[in-house]
């Protein structure tokens, strides 16, 4: 049996209790291992959108937990002799980088589709689940973080920067899958809306994908900024009034949506040509509804498709695109500002107030 986690120092975990509340740094020993689980080391975790909406109370998560699910770390234990693999098939040791899935599905519990893993009963979600003091080390914010049974690991190349590689396990994953649920992407017109990580990540798989021309859509001129580096062949500012006739961009084939702006969700139906698919992927918290046109709809033959989190497919495809291209688009640079873990309260609120597209938590 490779387990070393009892010569391991007692880790530190970040509590979050509630918003207003100050975060709260707990010291606990270092896991014991179960069954097949996995006892990783935090290397990085970057701050994602629904974890600021956690911290500024706009969605609802467990009284005590240990935020943070785009993580990257090294292999510390494995409670087996056997050779253990990755999702891909990659034998891995002590010591080898990792990343993991958002969830992890228990043991006998079957998908309610085969494409759909994430929608599974009794999931367990990283960075979202209630911080016992026997289950604390189970999220970003942490020095440890203990992989349960079934969950799909991927081993990382470790040239790829670890601001990087933290990023695959969330929004990479998520926009591999609105790519897939979106369908041919070659030669297409592709309007995103939105330009934080999510939208800039899938402008850069549209461009590597193939598609024709490449709009990114943003009201923050800042953000728009970054739209070259990856991919987009225009960038407009979200207009403050809008007309569905006079549009300032072109008609599209495909319209992604990673804001979960009601208005933009609408302006990207009115964006789209004849035969045009929605993606929407931003609308996680609540929000207003959508008025749709019904009429629209059915005589331009639009089609609305929804993507929450991502299958395992996803998640490989995420990790591939990764390792091939985070040298031909500056992906690294998007994390505007880096804290270690103890000023996880000053990374927060910089994230908050100044809204980059990603802070960094070095571990």
């Amino acid at each position: 049996m490779n387990n070393a986690s009892e010569k391991l120092l007692p880790g530190r975990a970040v509590l979050f209790n509630s918003p207003g509340k100050p975060f709260q740094f707990v010291e606990r020993a270092a896991p014991t291992l179960n069954g097949d689980e996995i006892l990783v080391r935090n290397l990085y975790t970057t701050i994602c959108g629904s974890d600021i909406h956690t911290y500024c109370g706009h969605r609802s998560e467990p009284e005590h937990v240990v935020l943070g699910h785009e993580i990257v770390g090294e292999i510390l234990s494995l409670n087996t002799n056997e050779e253990v693999k990755d999702y891909q098939g990659n034998a891995v040791q002590v010591g080898d980088r990792i990343t993991w899935s958002i969830f992890a599905v228990p043991a006998g519990i079957e998908a309610p589709r085969a494409d759909m893993p994430q929608k599974s009963d009794q999931l367990f979600k990283y960075g979202h689940a209630l911080a016992t003091d026997t289950d604390i080390f189970n999220g970003g914010l942490a020095d440890y973080c203990v992989l349960r049974s079934n969950t799909a690991f991927l081993k990382i190349a470790p040239d790829v920067p670890l601001k990087v590689a933290a990023t695959i396990s969330c929004a990479h994953a998520t926009v591999a899958g609105a790519l897939r649920i979106a369908g041919e992407i070659k030669g297409k017109k592709v309007l995103v809306f939105g330009a934080g990580l999510l939208g800039i990540s899938c402008a850069a798989m549209c461009k590597e994908a193939g598609a024709s021309w490449i709009g990114l859509i943003d009201p923050d001129g800042s953000r728009l900024n970054w739209g070259t580096g990856f991919g987009t062949d225009e960038t407009f500012i979200f207009p403050t009034e809008i007309d569905a006739s006079q549009l300032p961009w072109p008609q599209s084939d495909l319209a992604f949506d990673m804001t979960g702006n009601p208005e933009a969700m609408k302006t990207g139906l009115d964006s789209l040509a004849l035969g045009g698919r929605a993606i929407w992927i931003g609308a996680v918290f609540p929000a207003k509804p959508v008025p749709v046109d019904a009429q629209k709809i059915v005589r331009k033959l639009l089609e609305i498709k929804g993507l929450h989190n991502y299958n395992y497919d996803d998640f490989v495809n995420a990790k591939i695109f990764v390792e091939r291209n985070y040298q031909k688009y500056p992906f690294e640079l998007l994390i505007e500002k880096e804290y270690s873990l103890h000023e996880v309260e000053e990374a927060f609120r910089f994230a908050t107030d100044i809204k980059p597209v990603r802070v960094g938590i070095k571990i």
